[in-house]
């Protein structure tokens, strides 16, 4: 039989997918407390021994997305050297991991304008700039932080348009591709 503190993570984890099926159905704006701890199936009381409230609940959404974002990259680009196809390998990576999970459409457009989740934003962009930075810089390219930072964004937006379509765009990938062509 699984401890207390076992049960405990394993009531957190289930209200945190909860929340990731919840926001491709109902976007951030839809999703109150109410309706999270009823699809989720567990008393409100529940919901606020894991989460100060709603703010840190999305917080964590984030994380848990992100966390695992960034371990499919991660092993995406595993044993490939800096450059143009690491780069394109962690993109492909990001966006296939973005349209296996729709839910993520509103942490990207909605959650900005919640502080908490905001600060979690600006620090994941902090991260994967420093995690790109090193393909700019094996490039040749003279500001390798700008061209992650500015990467970044292009490969969000990228996701955006896939998210909208509800499926790959080959010819924004592509697009993406040349980009980073000289």
């Amino acid at each position: 039989m699984p401890s207390r503190q076992e049960r405990a993570a394993l009531t957190r984890e289930h209200l945190v997918d909860t929340g990731l099926a919840l926001a491709e159905e109902t976007g951030l704006a839809g999703m109150s407390v109410n309706l999270i701890v009823e699809a989720a199936g567990v008393a409100k009381g529940t919901f606020f021994h894991h989460f100060e409230g709603r703010a840190t609940f999305l917080a964590a959404l984030h994380r848990e997305f992100h966390d695992q974002l960034f371990t499919a990259i991660t092993r995406s680009v595993a044993g490939t050297p800096h450059g143009r196809d690491r780069l394109l390998a962690a993109t492909e990576a990001y966006l296939d991991h973005c349209l296996r999970h729709r839910g993520i459409r509103a942490l990207l457009l909605e959650a900005r304008a919640e502080p908490l989740v905001a600060d979690a934003i600006a620090e994941r962009n902090r991260q994967a700039c420093r995690f790109l930075t090193p393909d700019f810089a094996a490039m040749g390219w003279p500001h390798p932080a700008d061209g992650a930072a500015l990467w970044n964004g292009l490969v969000v937006e990228a996701a955006l348009l896939e998210l909208a379509r509800r499926s790959r765009r080959p010819t924004t990938r592509e697009t993406l591709a040349h980009f980073l062509t000289r």
